[in-house]
Order: C-alpha cells, then structure tokens, then sequence
C-alpha cells in the first residue's frame, strides 16, 4: 500500500460507514491499489466515486458489484430492509443521483430511483407521488433554481435530504443559485447537502436510517 494512503478500516464500527475511496486529483494505480488492499482487508460496502474514465475502466478490472460511469461499489451489505427514493428533476443530473444510489444500495438499503420529474413538468412529480408514499427517506437531486426539494418538502412526510447541482444556465452559477435556493426553502425540515455531493446525501440518509429501530 501507497505510504501516502492511510485507510481508516475502523471507520464502520465507530460510525458505521466505511471509508470511501475519492478517486479524483488520485492516479489510476493509486485508486487501483486502495480498493484492492480494501478488498483484501474484507472491509464491507466498498465505494469508489469520481473516477475518470481511466480510473473506471482499471477499477472495473476489479468486478465491481454495481458501476456507473464514475462510481463503483463492490461487497454490498445485506438488506436494511429499509427504503430511499432518489427524485431527480432532470436527466442531467443523473451521475449525481448514480452516485447517490449506488452508495445506498452498497450500504444495504432498496432505492426507488425516479428522474426527470423536475417541477417545468409538475404533473411528473405528482404523478410519481403515490411512489414515494412507503419510503423511509427521500433524496431530491436538482439544478437550475432548485425548487424541486421545496415543493416535495410540502407533500411528503419523510425526512427530505435535498442535493443542489452544477447543472443550468447563466445565473445558476455552477449550483449556487440552486444551493441558496434550497437554504432558503420554506418548506421547514428539509436538509440541504454540498453542490453534485449525492454521496454525501446517501450518508446523511444511511445515519438517519440507522437509527431506525434503536
């Protein structure tokens, strides 16, 4: 192993995530070598995210379980038996929402995944609605001005953790008008994350989960 890689395999039993491997600013070999001596160590939900295209193909030598263009998981625990809906507003924001349900179903819960329901079309998200009625959490995944999160804050009673991302036009300002939006929700409750951060999102979900049943 890498000198300069120091792997936290006691993260899980003090906070039950494992350490993810952040591919990006690592080269291909480092992120090769880290998830291999991750394997090997039998550390559970191995998560990759931000890989380039490089990165992916190398570490799809590896078998991932599950991958997308930039995340791959491998050693996904057992079902939770719980459930999060991933609500996306656009198809453009889908490798953020990838990166959301692959890091939860890696981390043992069912993903009900639902995109292109942003709210230009707000009969797409009320036709997805009854969807999302048994859920235990939902994650909102939206660019532009954000509201998506705003308006699903005001009709579900789950927990609402809320992803801005860098996608729009002009003023969205590579997510930022998207981030104050959701900061500024009047839709009370709602949890905002970092702009494109749907790993984060997943892990704010995950700690939530876990506490189900305590």
């Amino acid at each position: 192993m890498d000198a300069e890689a120091r792997l936290d395999f006691e993260r899980t039993a003090r906070i039950d995530l494992p350490e993810a491997v952040y591919c990006q600013s690592k080269t291909v070999d480092q992120c090769v070598e880290i998830v291999s001596t991750m394997l090997a160590e039998g550390t559970d939900a191995v998560i990759a995210t931000r890989a380039t295209d490089d990165q992916f193909v190398a570490l799809s030598t590896l078998h991932p379980d599950a991958a997308t263009g930039t995340t791959a998981t491998w050693r996904a625990r057992p079902s939770s038996g719980r459930s999060v809906a991933v609500v996306a507003a656009g198809t453009s924001d889908l490798p953020v929402a990838d990166e959301c349900r692959l890091t939860l179903t890696a981390l043992g819960h069912e993903v009900v995944a639902r995109t292109d329901v942003g709210v230009a079309g707000l009969h797409r998200l009320l036709d997805v609605l009854p969807e999302l009625a048994d859920v235990d959490v939902i994650v909102t995944i939206a660019g532009m001005e954000g509201a998506l999160p705003t308006v699903l804050g005001g009709l579900v009673a789950q927990p609402v953790i809320a992803v801005p991302t860098s996608v729009g036009y002009g003023t969205a300002f590579e997510g930022m008008t998207a981030l104050a939006s959701m900061m500024t929700s009047c839709a009370p409750g709602i949890s905002v994350v970092g702009i494109d951060n749907g790993y984060g999102a997943a892990c704010a979900a995950h700690r939530i989960l876990s506490r189900f049943g305590r």
